[in-house]
């Protein structure tokens, strides 16, 4: 994969092409990225990209032209087709389906804005997709395109030092992943749970599984309200409910 990210701030960018997956993935060639600055497209000797918005407010507003300008210089590199994405609160909602979907590209353009907005002339004239990480508002879309970029990089072949590892992430199978343990045996007075010190892979697996469920049932349980659940699943998430009852019952 090859990703062209347009921002004002390319050392941000460090934490993904020097450190962990990311890094690793940068250093064997499976990840690749170029940063471009709109500074260096800027027209006055100030450099400047951003300018007060018409009509008032606060804050400042994105130039469409320095923008525009690196931009074009991105799809200069690209295939032809290459698509442009912006992150923006407005934009689709980042989730697993969309990660993987966008993991299957093998070039993109990422914009990361920054201030008060981007003209909108620049987002309707040269932006085919906006992607947002969440309901909420962060200073830039540096980190937002971090975020993607990593979650992106951990469905690429070979990324991975385990290939198992993104199989069994949260949400890979709409369901939030179970809690891992390692040594030691107890801690704080807390055993590991004992079928994952018996050596029953069958049971170990089912055991997994119920808690994924039953997770997911007290943390999101929006995420079951469509779910197509299996008959060994309405089981498990059945015996975990009862379980949990039980359990609750005691301590009152």
């Amino acid at each position: 994969m090859r990703i062209e990210v347009v921002t004002i701030f390319p050392p941000m960018f460090d934490a993904v092409t020097h450190y962990g997956i990311t890094g690793r993935a940068v250093d064997s060639g499976r990840l690749g990225l170029r940063f471009w600055n709109p500074r260096d497209y800027a027209s006055d000797e100030y450099r400047r990209v951003d300018d007060r918005p018409y009509g008032g407010g606060p804050g400042m507003v994105m130039m469409a032209e320095p923008l525009a300008a690196a931009l074009a210089a991105a799809r200069k590199v690209a295939p032809e087709g290459t698509r442009v994405g912006v992150l923006s609160p407005q934009g689709r909602r980042l989730d697993h389906a969309l990660v993987t979907e966008l993991a299957q590209r093998e070039h993109m353009i990422l914009l990361a804005g920054r201030y008060e907005g981007i003209d909108e002339r620049l987002l309707e004239s040269a932006v085919d997709e906006e992607w947002s990480i969440g309901d909420y508002v962060l200073s830039g879309g540096e980190l937002a395109a971090m975020v993607m970029i990593d979650a992106m990089t951990r469905q690429l072949p070979g990324a991975l030092g385990n290939e198992q590892s993104a199989a069994q992430d949260s949400f890979v199978d709409g369901l939030l992943d179970c809690g891992h343990f390692t040594r030691p045996v107890e801690f704080a007075g807390r055993r590991v749970p004992e079928v994952l010190l018996s050596g029953d892979h069958e049971k170990i697996r089912r055991w997994r599984l119920k808690e994924s469920l039953g997770r997911t049932w007290l943390r999101r349980p929006d995420l079951l309200a469509d779910a197509k659940l299996s008959e060994e699943q309405t089981s498990l998430l059945e015996e975990f409910r009862r379980e949990y009852v039980e359990h609750q019952e005691k301590q009152t």
